[in-house]
């Protein structure tokens, strides 16, 4: 029977120690952002997934995979052993379709952070505008007042009235919960139109967090990628059509 919430490690993962590790969160959210910059991080890391994370809060849905196979939706972790630290990545499939789920989800994810001594959190999202952007700025928040000047330090930008709604989900809520258990979090979030996934934006949110972290990350498939992109918007301010599968983002 399904659990309200169930965390699994993998046996590969069980005598593994993290050295100074370092959460990156980057779950589903406004142009998809964060899970761009999770994702292709990822990939261009290597990292090793050790876990999943299955909830009633998810989506009533399974995946459809290619080969016509289905799985329920999921989120994941993944590890990757740094020089200096060792990188934990919370990815998936989706957030929570409740506002309980959502609170009860994210205080899950800081426990897994305890859990695993995480020295710092980082959750990355999109800043949604209302209007396209040519030159996606990284905002930024913190959950500790001293850590705002290094934030600064790596080009990320904190306006007092910006966001001034909030930063609802997962990258907003685990700032909140991880401060309960003394552990420092920062969210990036690289401003976006909100109507289309955005590379340009996670582009620029993988700059100021591969500074941060000093882990070095390839940029280049995902710099090509937002130049596709720029052309895209380009299209769209000169009113053209835009096919669906430009708009896609390919992993």
């Amino acid at each position: 029977m399904i659990e309200e919430i169930s965390v699994r490690f993998f046996d590969s993962f069980a005598e593994k120690k993290p050295v100074n590790p370092v959460l990156i969160e980057g779950l589903p959210g406004i142009g998809q952002v964060g899970k761009l910059v999770a994702e292709y991080m990822i990939h261009m890391l290597g990292a090793e997934k050790i876990g999943e994370i299955h909830s009633i809060y998810f989506p009533p849905q399974v995946i459809l995979e290619e080969s016509g196979l289905v799985r329920l939706a999921r989120n994941e972790i993944y590890f990757y052993r740094a020089d200096r630290k060792d990188l934990i990545f919370l990815v998936g499939d989706h957030q929570s379709t409740s506002n309980e789920g959502h609170y009860l989800l994210a205080d899950q994810y800081c426990e897994i952070a305890e859990r695993l001594k995480v020295r710092r959190i980082y959750t990355l999202g999109g800043f949604g505008v209302g209007h396209l952007v040519n030159e996606p700025r990284v905002m930024g928040a913190v959950n500790r007042a001293e850590l705002r000047p290094e934030i600064e330090s790596a080009g990320v930008m904190f306006n007092r009235d910006e966001p001034g709604g909030g930063i609802i989900g997962a990258a907003g809520l685990m700032l909140g919960l991880s401060a309960l258990r003394g552990i420092d979090a920062v969210c990036l979030m690289g401003e976006t139109s909100g109507y289309i996934v955005d590379p340009m934006s996670a582009a620029n949110v993988l700059a100021a967090l591969s500074k941060l972290i000093d882990v070095p990350v390839d940029p280049t498939k995902l710099n090509d990628r937002a130049s596709e992109m720029e052309k895209v918007i380009e299209g769209l301010v000169e009113g053209n059509k835009i096919k669906e599968e430009e708009l896609s983002y390919i992993g």
